[in-house]
């Protein structure tokens, strides 16, 4: 029963980071983080359970990866397309998975290495057509972010330990770059309040629920609510800004949409296959 009640929480938690985090792009996403700090301070102060900001070494490690997820973002953001970026950074799963492979010996199957080859095309679709647009570039930062993205989950996942609350210290990075955006000596910003919400509500609600999801559920599970971003921001940004996607980016972009969201739902179907032998072979 506290297994069920666990992943039943995990899900909602994500959920609610997934479907939050689809207004980042809209808002601009800059970094601060205050407010979650100021939550923090106080359960801390009110109660011994509260976790701690940065769990050790990894806590650290993890930390580091969020904040070089928001520069790299945040620079994405101003040199590419919405659809480019978000779609981009659905391959966060491959890398992900490669990492996993890698340093946890998670030797992937063959129909998730097939996956992985197709959103490789995928994104060499999107990439092509950047050639020659000036988006080459923003697209390289999105890339950049998602690889940072799937090595934080990636040292979460092997640690075991509630990181929480550590994606939040790691936004306080790209805080540098949000005041130099907002000052009026970099990038011009005409309504500077969207970015204060953005950065004091909107980031430290989203990072901190996917960033605790990984505890309660499954990997493919925290990448089908990723993908919410993928598909959603895009829409709300044609809605507000009527940006449209260009072709290749709608290709490129489908073969990722598809090819993962497939995937996910065949590992999950395999996931509750093993667990329902698991229940046969060892009735409680």
């Amino acid at each position: 029963m506290s297994s069920h009640h666990d992943h039943q929480k995990g899900l909602l938690i994500t959920a609610i980071g997934g479907l939050t985090l689809t207004v980042d792009i809209p808002l601009i996403r800059l970094a601060d983080g205050g407010a979650a700090m100021v939550i923090w301070s106080v359960w801390r102060a009110l109660s011994r359970n509260a976790p701690p900001l940065i769990p050790g070494w990894s806590g650290l490690i993890v930390a580091i990866c969020y904040g070089l997820t928001g520069i790299t973002f945040v620079t994405a953001v101003y040199h590419t397309s919405t659809a480019d970026l978000v779609f981009i950074l659905a391959f966060n799963t491959v890398f992900a998975g490669l990492l996993s492979w890698i340093f946890l010996r998670e030797r992937p199957r063959l129909v998730t290495i097939a996956a992985m080859a197709i959103m490789i095309l995928g994104v060499l679709v999107i990439v092509g057509g950047s050639v020659g647009t000036g988006k080459l570039f923003g697209d390289f930062m999105a890339l950049c972010s998602a690889f940072f993205i799937a090595v934080a989950i990636t040292i979460s996942r092997a640690s075991g330990k509630d990181m929480g609350f550590t994606s939040l210290v790691g936004v306080l990075l790209p805080l540098a770059l949000a005041v130099f955006m907002v000052s009026g000596e970099g990038f011009h910003v005409n309504a500077p309040w969207w970015i204060v919400f953005n950065g004091a509500i909107i980031m430290p609600i989203s990072f901190f629920c996917l960033a605790a999801g990984p505890k309660y559920i499954s990997g493919p599970e925290v990448a089908m609510f990723y993908l919410l971003e993928t598909v959603l921001a895009p829409v709300w940004v044609w809605m507000i800004f009527a940006e449209a996607p260009t072709r290749n980016s709608l290709i490129g972009g489908g073969i990722l949409i598809v090819t993962l969201t497939a995937h996910s739902l065949w590992q999950l179907h395999e996931g509750r296959k093993r667990r329902a032998t698991l229940a046969v072979a060892h009735p409680a």
